[in-house]
């Protein structure tokens, strides 16, 4: 490895779980909740100087304008608002002259209270919300320690953050079974729900035996046609009003720009997680022992994102590729995805295939003309919300569109910070 790769990185994000996988839902296809395995005897609570520690290294190690600090686990809420009372105290300590410093917490809302609203408008949180759709889909799988349905809880904490106008996300989780509803989850989320900030994260469960996956994981064509029809729906009446992550990351890329999201970058290494004692992993899907960096009250944490071992988990993702990848015609958009879902084997046997492969490459090449056309219009200077009047052949010259480019690429950051800022898994 060169010493030019072994350069600490300009900016990075750390995922940070300070009450660990401690939860209080039972979500069936949860992949994090078994880490509580790797941390037998702890009381799952993040320390006053571990908490420091970390804000001021991260602070310290970014050399970037904006610095955003994202909250998950597990529930985050768990922790009580003392802490990021706290938190926040410590940020400005040491946040130096011109740095904007922002905040993301992904939860599942079951917890909140006026107390934590208050709190979230104040500073100017941004609240991930998971939620799966309509009550039969969300509560089939997302439920509490006793097995009981979660859904009300959910829309309470949701109705706390728009009383409080705190800005807030949608994350759903994309199953076996959700998989098959995406109109009705998309319709649910944007008219009811009034989100306009949308995640949709694919479940892909590994598992033992004869069967690759668990029968709840979401296939590559189900995956993509799920997709496909939100996208459908979206691009008739909803570009520049709903914010939909995975749409709103292709757009940059046929523009153009890097991938906004670490599953689509060519590499990657540079979203990690910190655990509630400290210790830093090579990400959020890696928190096994062999993907340990080090702790962060030993080390510090540039030194442990810059190090050898960190940086050649990074480049493994494009350096493991099979050719079946490196020659397809969306590898510009998807260089092999999540290497956590790189389950199958290619037509010619070689390993590494991901296990949506199919749903990606229906899904890429679906949006192919629209997306050139929205970044045509990007380069015109006009907006992109222009391309539903252009397609619907209402449009001889175009009236101006509702959102000026400028007003949409400055909105579309702005949901981006969920993302970027959380890169929110479930």
């Amino acid at each position: 490895m060169s010493s030019r790769q072994r350069q600490p990185p300009p900016a990075f994000h750390v995922m940070a779980k300070p009450r660990g996988a401690i939860c209080n839902l039972d979500c069936q296809y949860c992949f994090y909740l078994s880490k509580e395995e790797l941390f037998l005897g702890s009381q799952f609570r993040m320390p006053d100087e571990v908490l420091e520690a970390y804000i001021r290294q991260y602070i310290a190690a970014q050399r970037v304008p904006e610095v955003t600090f994202t909250w998950q686990g597990g529930e985050p809420t768990l922790m009580g608002l003392d802490f990021y009372r706290k938190a926040v105290a410590f940020q400005r300590q040491y946040c130096p002259p011109g740095v904007t410093i922002h905040n993301a917490l992904q939860t599942n809302a079951t917890t909140l209270d006026e107390a934590w609203a208050q709190f979230f408008k104040e500073h100017d949180f941004l609240i991930g919300v998971s939620l799966d759709g309509p009550r039969h889909l969300h509560d089939a799988y997302r439920v509490d320690k006793g097995g009981k349905p979660t859904f009300e809880r959910v829309m309470a904490g949701i109705a706390l953050l728009k009383k409080h106008r705190v800005e807030f996300n949608i994350l759903a989780c994309v199953n076996a079974l959700t998989a098959e509803h995406p109109i009705e989850i998309y319709r649910f989320l944007r008219d009811e729900v009034e989100a306009q900030y949308l995640q949709f994260i694919p479940i892909v469960e590994p598992q033992a035996g004869d069967a690759l996956v668990s029968a709840r994981s979401v296939n590559g064509r189900q995956y993509g046609q799920f997709l496909i029809a939100i996208f459908d729906e979206w691009l008739r009446r909803d570009v520049g009003r709903v914010f939909v992550q995975l749409f709103d990351v292709a757009l940059g890329v046929w523009h153009g720009m890097p991938a906004g999201l670490c599953i689509f970058s060519e590499t990657c290494g540079l979203a990690l997680a910190l655990e509630h004692n400290g210790a830093l992993y090579a990400c959020d899907h890696f928190v096994e022992p062999r993907y340990h960096l080090g702790n962060i009250q030993e080390q510090n944490l540039l030194e442990l994102v810059a190090s050898p071992q960190q940086q050649q988990f990074g480049l493994d993702k494009r350096q493991t590729l099979p050719r079946y990848c490196r020659e397809c015609q969306v590898r510009f958009i998807c260089n092999g995805g999540c290497p956590k879902d790189r389950l199958l084997r290619t037509p010619h046997g070689e390993p590494g295939l991901n296990y949506l492969c199919e749903g990606y490459k229906a899904f890429f090449t679906h949006i192919d003309e629209p997306m050139r056309l929205m970044s045509a219009l990007l380069r015109m200077q006009r907006s992109p919300a222009e391309v539903m009047r252009l397609r619907s052949g209402a449009a001889g010259a175009v009236a101006p569109a509702s959102t000026h480019p400028r007003e949409a690429e400055k909105r579309t950051r702005r949901g981006r910070r969920g993302r970027r800022g959380q890169a929110i898994h479930e």
